[in-house]
């Protein structure tokens, strides 16, 4: 494989936050308390979009919703939230982007600070069969306690993980004439740095200005369907 092609996932592939719409789905169906979620949800949004946000804390409040419920009754609730929530956000356009590099034969990865119990599913709409997302601890009978387990994909931890998760596959960074990333957020701003072709895609006002300032390609992946 010549190229490798990664992808945030919210704001990016998708025109939502795939974690803050979970968090709501579970108020809507009376597995989580409302003023908690959207104070919790408020603080976290501030401090994302101000690129200064406490992964630590955000990660405990929302691996912490995960570890209120019964596995199974999680899965339930997520399977409501793919068709509901998930499946009506996904527009052509980021199909067809993901489509252009599965056809010349990249090796695409999304590549999300959402936790991988909440992205997998959509990552499996989406066509991608690789995923690097933040892992959920789980105890012996496998139902989350509501840590973190490992590195989290957030930040320069995306680094990381994208290296551990190519190393698994007995490839690296070098081993590629291409590499891409395709992100939305000022927080991404260290992956971008590290690949050939940063792709600045529905980018936020600092990311686009960096964009602007660096000569990075940019990409407004929603801009039709969202005009329509």
């Amino acid at each position: 494989m010549s190229c490798l092609a990664l992808f945030d996932l919210d704001h990016t592939l998708l025109p939502l936050d795939s974690e803050y719409e979970w968090a709501r789905y579970l108020v809507q169906a009376g597995a989580a308390d409302a003023r908690e979620v959207e104070a919790n949800n408020a603080l976290w949004l501030a401090e994302y979009g101000a690129g200064r946000l406490d992964f630590h804390r955000h990660a405990a409040f929302a691996l912490g919703l995960l570890a209120r419920h019964p596995r199974a009754h999680l899965e339930a609730l997520r399977d409501g939230f793919m068709r509901d929530v998930i499946a009506p956000a996904i527009q052509p356009g980021a199909l067809a982007l993901l489509a252009r590099h599965r056809d010349a034969g990249d090796l695409c990865c999304i590549v999300t600070a959402t936790c991988r119990f909440v992205t997998e599913p959509i990552a499996a709409a989406l066509g991608v069969g690789h995923l690097v997302a933040v892992e959920a601890a789980c105890d012996a009978r496998g139902e989350f306690t509501g840590a973190v387990a490992g590195v989290p994909s957030f930040g320069a931890g995306k680094i990381e993980r994208v290296a551990q998760w190519l190393a698994s596959l007995g490839l690296s960074w070098d081993g590629f004439e291409r590499t891409a990333f395709y992100s939305d957020s000022r927080n991404d701003i260290p992956l971008l740095e590290v690949v050939s072709h940063p792709v600045a895609t529905n980018p936020d006002m600092a990311l686009g200005e960096l964009a602007a300032a660096r000569g990075w390609a940019v990409l407004e992946l929603f801009e039709e369907e969202m005009a329509g």
